[in-house]
């Protein structure tokens, strides 16, 4: 598996993984959030968007993740020493092969290389799939984060602490 940063050509295949990973937690077609789910370009421009690949850049987009450094608009719930992620997606076909795990450690890595003392997320109550690989990566529940960012959507909350690592040293 390839991690790497999304060019303007995974775009469309990131925001159809997007769709698809995020397909059982939608109301269907008509939702509105989907429209957001497949924007890839968006969170690119504001934010950073990672794929996962089988190999090489043109072989099968595996899945995705906005990472969201200090000052994008992607950031919900995170404070000035903690990292973010958004809209984590692996491709149905490719989910329980650690693709999500392999994204979710990079957002760590990265974060943790900018000397971030921990990561803040959101998730819907409903993504318990995902809730046992943050909680595989030592992330726990901070409900006094959780919140409401439209009536009917309640996302609940998980950090994990970091080692900052400044210049390759921790």
């Amino acid at each position: 598996m390839r991690i790497r940063r999304a060019t303007p050509a995974d775009h469309e295949r990131a925001g159809d993984v997007t769709v698809a990973a995020y397909a059982p937690f939608t109301l269907g077609p008509a939702d509105p959030y989907i429209a957001r789910l497949r924007d890839a370009g968006t969170r690119d421009r504001e934010a950073e968007l990672w794929v996962a690949t089988a190999d090489s850049d043109d072989a099968d987009l595996l899945g995705c993740v906005t990472l969201c450094p200090p000052g994008s608009p992607w950031r919900e719930i995170s404070t000035e020493d903690e990292g973010e992620f958004r809209m984590l997606a692996v491709a149905p076909q490719a989910q329980g092969q650690g693709v999500g795990e392999a994204l979710v450690r990079l957002c760590l890595d990265r974060f943790a290389g900018e000397g971030c003392r921990g990561v803040a997320i959101s998730s819907l109550p409903q993504m318990t799939a995902a809730h046992r690989l943050y909680d595989r990566l030592g992330f726990t529940r901070l409900p006094e984060r959780d919140f409401d960012p439209i009536p009917g959507v309640h996302l609940i909350a998980f950090r994990v602490p970091l080692v900052p690592v400044a210049h390759g040293r921790p």
